[in-house]
């Protein structure tokens, strides 16, 4: 797992670009991802971790009407945070993750395995739904971490 955050540390630091991260379903494990290499402290703002519906909404100024229409893991939810994520930080790259890493908290809409992943460079925001195969909830964390990496990378080069 060490290959991608340092090409996303090097290009970052490169590019002289800060990165900053949202992440719920995820507890601050792609904040570590990058943290845990050498010279991150160049390229990384900020990273929030907001659990509860209650932390998205007084932390990521996300409404109290899209967390109850749309819910916490939905792409309104993700894209709010992506957006206000990035006036918080001021950040030239900005990453949101909400989703269901289970055991339980899935449904037949929305599954355990769902995640929504946000980011924005500049005035390009992506937010793209993924579906992780429920292999348990660490499998379910560590692939949406990787699956964010890969995004980082692609779209910051």
């Amino acid at each position: 797992m060490k290959k991608l955050p340092q090409k996303i540390v090097k290009l970052l630091s490169k590019k002289n670009l800060k990165i900053s991260f949202a992440e719920s379903c995820t507890g601050g494990l792609l904040s570590s991802a990058i943290t845990s290499i050498s010279g991150s402290s160049k390229v990384f703002a900020l990273g929030l971790v907001t659990y509860s519906n209650q932390s998205k909404n007084s932390i990521l100024k996300i409404s109290k009407k899209i967390l109850r229409k749309y819910g916490a893991v939905s792409y309104e939810s993700c894209l709010s945070m992506l957006k206000n994520l990035s006036k918080i930080s001021k950040t030239g790259v900005s990453v949101s993750i909400t989703g269901i890493a289970g055991p339980k908290g899935g449904s037949r809409k929305k599954p355990v395995g769902l995640v929504y992943i946000g980011i924005k460079k500049g005035n390009k925001t992506l937010v793209k739904k993924h579906l992780f195969k429920n292999k348990g909830r660490l499998y379910i964390q560590k692939t949406a971490v990787n699956k964010s990496l890969g995004i980082i990378l692609s779209f910051i080069k």
